[in-house]
C-alpha cells in the first residue's frame, strides 16, 4: 500500500475530529472517569466516532484499534498484519487542565511497526504527519507546511519530559546524560518536538499504551529519529498486551548503553 496516497484523506479525518474537539474544549465540558481512574470527556468519544467513521470510508478492510473503542481480544488481533491505531485525545489531563497540549492521533501499523502517523494539536493549531521512508512535515498555525527533520546532536542535550510523569527513574536517566536542558511538553507532542528539531531525547520510564505513541513514533521515525526499548530494540506494536515497555525516543544519534 502506498501510504502517501491516502495520507491527505487521513489528515482530513484528523482535522475534522480536531475541529469537534476544539469546539468542546472551548465549552463548559464535564469530566468523567474510567475504571482505571483516567479522565474522559465528550471530546474523546466524539473524536473516536469521527475518526472511526472516516477511516472506514478510507479503507473498509483494515481493522481499527482505538483507546475509546471496544476491547478487541488478542485472539482476533493476532491475525492483524495491518491496522489503524487511534488515540482520539492523548493528554486528556492537559485537555481538562486547559494547557492546550493535547493531541489527536492516527497511526497505521504494519508488521508491528508504525509506518504512517498524523498528530494534531487542536488548541495550538499545529499538525504533524509522516510516512516512514518518505519524510515528515509540520503545518504551523498559519497553515503553512514545512518539511521537518531531527536535529544534529549538540553538547547540551535538550531533554523533553512530561510535566505529569517526571518520576525518579526518569530523573536518574536525565541526570546520567550530563549537561542538559529540560524542555516541557505534554502528550505525544514530546515526540514531535524531537521530530522538528526542538528537542533531542525523550525518556519514558513509566507506563504508556500503544495508542499513546504509535502516530507520533511514525512522525519521529519519518523525520530521521528512533524509538527504542531499554534493551535497544525498536518499540513494537500489535502485542498481546497493549501496554508499552519503557522506551527512549531520540534523534538518530542516540545509542542505547546497557
Amino acid at each position: 500500500m502506498h501510504y502517501s496516497s491516502i495520507l491527505p484523506d487521513v489528515i482530513k479525518v484528523a482535522d475534522e475530529a480536531s475541529e469537534k474537539v476544539l469546539h468542546i474544549y472551548q465549552s463548559d465540558f464535564k469530566v468523567s472517569y474510567k475504571a482505571d481512574d483516567s479522565p474522559i470527556t465528550a471530546a474523546d468519544t466524539a473524536a473516536h466516532d469521527i475518526i472511526t467513521h472516516g477511516l472506514r470510508n478510507i479503507s473498509r478492510d483494515i481493522p481499527i484499534l482505538s483507546e475509546e473503542g471496544k476491547d478487541i481480544p488478542w485472539e482476533e488481533r493476532k491475525h492483524w498484519r495491518r491496522f489503524w491505531l487511534v488515540d482520539p485525545i492523548d493528554g486528556t489531563k492537559d485537555f481538562t487542565q486547559r494547557t492546550g497540549e493535547f493531541t489527536v492521533n492516527i497511526a497505521m501499523i504494519e508488521d508491528g511497526e508504525p509506518v504512517m502517523g498524523v498528530v494534531i494539536a487542536p488548541a495550538l493549531k499545529e499538525a504533524y504527519w509522516g510516512v516512514v521512508g518518505e519524510g515528515a512535515h509540520r503545518r504551523d498555525r498559519t497553515g503553512r507546511v514545512h518539511s521537518i527533520r531531527v536535529a544534529e546532536p549538540k553538547a547540551v542535550k535538550r531533554v523533553v519530559a512530561s510535566k505529569n510523569h517526571l518520576n525518579e527513574d526518569t530523573r536518574a536517566f536525565i541526570d546520567a546524560l550530563g549537561e542538559h536542558e529540560l524542555v516541557q511538553a505534554g502528550s505525544s507532542l514530546k515526540f514531535c518536538r524531537i521530530a522538528e528539531g526542538h528537542a533531542d531525547i525523550y525518556p519514558r520510564l513509566g507506563p504508556t499504551c500503544e495508542w499513546d505513541t504509535g502516530a507520533a513514533q511514525a512522525v519521529l521515525v519519518a523525520a530521521g529519529g528512533k524509538v527504542e526499548t531499554l534493551d535497544g530494540t525498536p518499540l513494537k506494536y500489535g502485542k498481546p498486551d497493549v501496554l508499552n515497555p519503557y522506551f527512549i525516543a531520540a534523534g538518530s544519534w542516540y545509542r542505547h548503553r546497557p
